[in-house]
């Protein structure tokens, strides 16, 4: 293994955890399997992250952030606000493809931490809240009197579809859920 210059060593260890995690799971990936991957070592893992906790803590913010960039990428590319609702369901059934239908992250995450007070918990209610304040933003423009609850709904619809799609290995129930949610913004 080469050196590893200063700060490449976390980077590392975020990528090689990341893959390990969302592909097997948190509990079943130990933090050698992780080093290892990484190409790092053990010590090199705890001084970026401290524990395995704070690694955990790490990949799903670091998750959380490529979900905020593709959220930006849809409010670029849409004016429309129904259409920008619209626009996450296909996002999501992109990254949930690309990802080859593992699930939500954040929902298996939550799978493995039942511990409501538990850091991981929290980086996934801080996910979920800001999906649903940006869908709840988006209908404000079409639909404010009933903003809250659409919002409500299109997070149960979309929610629904991420977890059938796993089971369906495919895309079929976003394609569904789409249409429910152009069905319900009108």
């Amino acid at each position: 293994m080469g050196r590893t210059r200063p700060g490449d060593a976390g980077a590392k260890v975020l990528k090689a955890a990341s893959t390990l995690f969302y592909r097997d799971g948190i509990h079943a990936v130990g933090v050698d399997t992780v080093a290892a991957e990484a190409g790092v070592t053990k010590a090199a893992l705890y001084g970026n992250f401290g524990s395995k906790s704070g690694l955990v803590v790490a990949y799903l913010r670091e998750r959380d952030r490529q979900w905020q960039e593709e959220i930006d990428r849809i409010t670029a590319a849409h004016a429309d606000p129904r259409e920008r609702v619209a626009a996450v369901f296909d996002t999501y059934e992109a990254w949930l493809s690309r990802d080859g239908y593992r699930g939500c992250a954040f929902l298996n995450a939550t799978s493995e931490f039942p511990d409501p007070a538990d850091p991981v918990r929290e980086v996934v209610r801080h996910h979920k809240t800001a999906l649903h304040s940006y869908l709840r933003a988006q209908l404000r423009h079409s639909e404010p009197e009933r903003a809250e609850a659409l919002a409500d709904e299109l997070m149960l619809v979309l929610e629904g579809a991420a977890v059938t799609s796993v089971v369906a290995q495919g895309p079929q129930p976003f394609h569904t859920a789409k249409r429910l949610a152009r069905t319900l913004t009108g």
